[in-house]
């Protein structure tokens, strides 16, 4: 087992246990003992038993040692729990499978870098720096709006695209999809109608499902919404439309200028606000105007997050928007979260953004994306796997699968072989993108997805 003397020492007391080598209420070996058996030193035992004591798995007795628990948890199973493999292949299913996959299964349908692709020199020095930080920031609750340098530094940003907002417009969030669901909270009521794109990201969808709302698909053509579509739509009184306005997911593609300012006159004419998902803004080489920018905040609320550049593991995420929407969003995560993110996420994002090193590390990340871009684009030719368009940034390909196949079925097989996929009709409301798939270029550098693919393609 990899890990450190104390992780492995845990992992071969967990087996013995599992095992029932040690039954409920055995005592556990002696600290020195164990430790010479082991060849570790006393202080390895002492934080192992401490940790299995956390657990559940072991009990201290004051003067008398550590003794196995009447009923402990069930080792075997408690990390181990997968989707079950029969379910619809539905926005769950893809979310569940790319996040519960075995180490060593094959991603090409996941929507993250892999993590030697991240910036994880950065975090380090970062942590490093943020445990000589206030103490407050360790021990405290976060602010109502969150983190003031990180607000800084995303209005600083903001302005370099021209987006001109104040503090009192923007909030931080515990992750984009947090930042997503307390818009549907303050916004939606059960039964309002919601137009997202066809295909569109598929945790909107999930999302709305929750929120118990009718989710409207719009056609989504090369150049944005089809905006006959979406002017038809219109006439179902939607409260919301949810879209990504460059590097869309799962197309890649962006918002031509023409369809963007048509969009937002209609919206305007219908009161319609729209959510724009910005979550890709450092993955786009060429950014153009986005909704936001155009509309100047006042029927766009902008959302974004730091997971995929920075850590999914150091979730965060913003909303910007009206300032009296941002206020009633504040309450609402007052209520519901008792504040913004955490101090010690938002300090170690903002101290990273802040460094020279992100800009380098977004440059290099651009020329990896080209790179990775072009090669699934020459290997998937090689199968009759096309993509709908060729993005100019970031890491998603939308690609048609040769006539007969149905993407659903094709990834319900490829799993069975380890190789995690995200079919087309996950993406659509309408169930129309059966012979389409999602990838990831920087998951498949590994030449075995496309033997993978070439055995289940028949």
């Amino acid at each position: 087992m990899a890990g450190t003397k104390t992780e492995r020492l845990i992992e071969a007391l967990r087996d013995r246990i599992a095992a029932r080598a040690l039954g409920p209420g055995d005592r556990m070996p002696s600290i020195r003992r164990f430790a010479e058996q082991m060849k570790v030193s006393p202080s390895t035992v002492v934080e192992a038993y401490d940790r299995l004591a956390a657990e559940g798995v072991i009990r201290a007795r004051r003067g008398a040692g550590f003794y196995v628990a009447e009923s402990p948890p069930a080792l075997r199973t408690l990390g181990t729990a997968t989707t079950p493999k029969a379910r619809a292949v539905d926005p769950f299913w893809v979310s569940r499978q790319s996040m519960d996959a075995r180490a060593g299964s094959l991603q090409p349908g996941c929507g993250w870098l892999p993590e030697d692709w991240m910036p994880h020199e950065a975090l380090r020095r970062g942590l490093r720096q943020l445990a000589k930080a206030e103490t407050t920031v360790l021990t405290n609750y976060a602010t109502a709006r969150g983190s003031p340098a990180l607000r800084r530094c995303l209005l600083g940003r903001f302005a370099a695209e021209n987006l001109q907002a104040t503090q009192d417009q923007l909030m931080l969030t515990g992750s984009a999809s947090q930042a997503m669901d307390l818009i549907c909270r303050l916004l939606l009521r059960p039964g309002d109608t919601v137009l997202v794109d066809d295909p569109g990201y598929f945790n909107f969808r999930a999302l709305l499902r929750a929120h118990q709302v009718e989710v409207l698909g719009v056609p989504y053509t090369r150049d944005g919404p089809d905006l006959v579509a979406f002017e038809a739509a219109l006439a179902h009184a939607p409260r919301l439309y949810l879209t990504n306005s460059a590097l869309h997911n799962p197309t890649g593609a962006t918002l031509a200028p023409t369809v963007a300012h048509r969009v937002l006159g209609l919206a305007a004419a219908h009161d319609l606000t729209i959510v724009e998902d910005d979550t890709f803004v450092d993955l786009d080489p060429d950014p153009t105007p986005r909704l936001a920018v155009l509309d100047g905040l006042e029927r766009v609320l902008r959302i974004g997050g730091f997971s995929k550049t920075l850590s999914a593991s150091m979730r965060c995420g913003y909303i910007a928007g009206r300032a009296d929407w941002i206020e009633a969003l504040v309450d609402l995560q007052v209520a519901t979260s008792f504040g913004g993110p955490s101090p010690v996420t938002t300090e170690l994002l903002s101290s990273v953004l802040a460094g020279g090193g992100y800009r380098r590390y977004i440059a290099d990340l651009h020329r990896r994306l080209n790179g990775a871009r072009k090669t699934a684009v020459s290997r998937l030719a090689g199968l009759g796997i096309t993509p709908w368009v060729l993005p100019r940034g970031g890491f998603y390909l939308w690609c048609r699968f040769p006539d007969g196949i149905d993407t659903g079925d094709f990834a319900q097989s490829a799993m069975q072989k380890n190789l995690m996929l995200a079919p087309g009709n996950v993406f659509s409301p309408s169930h129309s993108a059966s012979r389409f798939m999602r990838f990831n270029v920087t998951q498949m550098q590994d030449p075995q997805i496309y033997e993978v693919m070439r055995e289940v393609l028949g």
